[in-house]
């Protein structure tokens, strides 16, 4: 079976959780919850060209931020889109 590689983040979630630091959502916050989730799925594709010294920018500052180099682009352009 795969493992899976928690970020720094997780870890520390993972944690919390054993130390029983969370509770139960009740129905209206997970229904809430779940309302948020679908607002943001990503059901679009996206394909450009960029420089590769760019590209390579943006890899190094995904990685200090132990996050896929696609999730920091796509963050970055939701952020873009909602301003």
């Amino acid at each position: 079976m795969k493992r899976i590689k928690l970020t720094k983040y997780e870890k520390g979630i993972e944690r919390a959780l054993m130390r029983g630091e969370y509770r139960p959502a009740t129905k209206a916050e997970f229904n809430k919850m779940a309302r948020e989730i679908a607002r943001y799925r990503k059901d679009a594709v996206l394909n450009i060209r960029i420089n590769r010294m760019d590209l390579d920018q943006i890899k190094r500052k995904a990685e200090r931020f132990d996050i896929p180099y696609q999730t920091l682009i796509s963050n970055v352009l939701h952020r873009l889109a909602i301003q």
